[in-house]
């Protein structure tokens, strides 16, 4: 048996710490060797939970199987790991002080095969490793945040189409990361809206949210959905203590309603995810009068984020508001005359993308407009996930391309940073792909012309008004 023990003191408290130490899909942040990481029981962590850890040693990749042995927030955490080669059990206190915290990292090797030999020799390598990674983590707990930019790689990338394209597979979520600032930062205390909540993309934000401490309130569209979110955010969570409010944003007088219940209830909002969405292949027209994707995708999200400005003006802490988009919109030049279209020439397709330009565009002059407000706007589009949405209305290029696309988390992981990280605040009126600003245009193609952006926020106030008298005469 080897054992190395290495301690740090960091300016954290030991709740903060221990939870993120006690996740083992974090280990890809801080310690160099762990070149993969993935959660294999479900709930919350806790004693007993597994993970797969895929380890570098020697260029040659080696699985572990880790289990939580010893589980007591604030206090002490022990792992086991195995593998073909050796085993390990990873001990660690959290001790207060003056300073901070003290983390006592212990580590034992247990090594099969008659090797105790040929590695205990390599001690001092063991030993270099193991400071580093230390070194690493105190670092990721410690460190200040910079403004997010764009890698050399994905600059690179982003000068030809097929390879910009690339990097929306779950490939180029995995080449990114490489590059990614550790996320150590919690979220108790602070209120999340986050529409969409109940599928894909927005319920694995939930989950992720939920786990880093988030006040959630979940919009969903009915108490059908609203029940089957809590379960699932029960049972990977643990938590039960999520507020839920029903609406259909596909209509108008729905989100109005919302937003006046929000208000009323009179939370500040620390952080809004206008995440809800769906492409529709055929044409239909709600009963206020409005193209199904224009009233849900872009005037619905338009008018709670405006009406909910006064809950999110004016904190301590910049208020984020996040817009959900999608790569669909590079094929696109904003064109008002596309948007709210009749059934002639509709392609549902073509109109999503037509959505998702012109919230990137409201991104931009939301950000512009409400800097002084202390609020944070920023868009994300989350590469090519395998949404319902796919699934549903997008079969052939699911075929095509189910090999490459990105799960669930992976599409909601930017979301999730653009919510939680200190880094994704320093940036606003900015399109993010995997926690890395991009251009809203492919290869400088499909700039909208001035008049159509000056125009847009005056034919969504109109429209709005129009909704509203259809409903109140319906």
């Amino acid at each position: 048996m080897l054992r190395i023990t290495k301690t740090i003191c960091v300016d954290r408290n030991p709740y903060d710490c221990f939870t993120y130490l006690a996740d083992l899909r974090k280990l890809v942040e801080w310690d160099s060797n762990v070149v993969s990481a993935s959660k294999r029981t479900q709930g919350p962590v806790a004693k007993g939970s597994r993970f797969t850890v895929g380890v570098n040693l020697g260029g040659i990749r080696i699985p572990f199987t880790y289990v939580i042995t010893e589980f007591r927030p604030s206090d002490r955490l022990v792992m086991t790991g195995r593998s073909l080669l050796f085993n390990v059990n990873d001990s660690i206190t959290f001790t207060e002080s003056e300073r901070g915290v003290e983390i006592s990292y212990c580590i034992d090797f247990y090594f099969k095969f008659g090797l105790s030999k040929f590695f205990t020799r390599r001690r001092d390598a063991f030993e270099q490793q193991c400071q580093s990674a230390i070194d690493h983590l105190k670092s990721a707990l410690e460190q200040a945040p910079c403004e997010a930019t764009l890698s050399p790689e994905s600059a690179r990338a982003d000068k030809k189409s097929l390879s910009t394209l690339k990097t929306f597979t779950r490939l180029g979520y995995s080449s990114s990361r490489k590059a990614w600032q550790p996320v150590t930062e919690r979220m108790e205390g602070l209120h999340v809206v986050l529409t969409g909540a109940n599928s894909g993309i927005g319920l694995a934000a939930a989950i992720d949210l939920a786990v880093a401490g988030a006040d959630l309130t979940l919009v969903v569209r009915s108490q059908e959905k609203a029940d089957a979110t809590l379960r699932v955010l029960s049972d990977e969570t643990g938590r039960t203590d999520f507020k839920v409010e029903l609406a259909d944003l596909s209509l108008i007088n729905a989100t109005d309603s919302l937003a006046r219940r929000l208000l009323e209830h009179g939370r500040p909002i620390d952080v809004l995810i206008n995440n809800a969405g769906a492409l529709f292949n055929q044409h239909s027209v709600t009963q206020e009068g409005l193209e199904r994707s224009y009233a849900l995708l872009l005037l619905s999200p338009w008018r709670l984020t405006e009406a909910l400005m006064p809950l999110l003006s004016h904190h301590k802490k910049p208020s984020r508001v996040i817009n959900v988009v999608s790569g669909g919109m590079y094929a696109e030049r904003l064109n008002l005359q596309r948007l709210n279209v009749s059934s002639d020439g509709y392609r549902g397709a073509r109109a999503y993308a037509q959505c998702k330009r012109a919230l990137n565009t409201l991104t931009e002059i939301w950000a512009s407009r409400w800097a002084e407000h202390n609020i944070v706007v920023n868009a994300m589009h989350p590469g090519w996930s395998d949404t319902p949405g796919v699934q549903t209305a997008l079969p052939l290029f699911r075929i095509i391309t189910r090999l490459v696309l990105r799960s669930h988390r992976e599409g909601a992981d930017t979301v999730v940073w653009m919510a939680r990280s200190d880094q994704a605040g320093l940036s606003s009126g900015k399109l993010f792909l995997d926690r890395q600003p991009r251009s809203p245009y492919l290869l400088g193609n499909n700039v909208e012309a001035p008049e159509q952006r000056t125009a847009l926020e005056a034919r969504l106030s109109e429209d709005h008004l129009k909704a509203l008298n259809r409903s109140a005469n319906a």
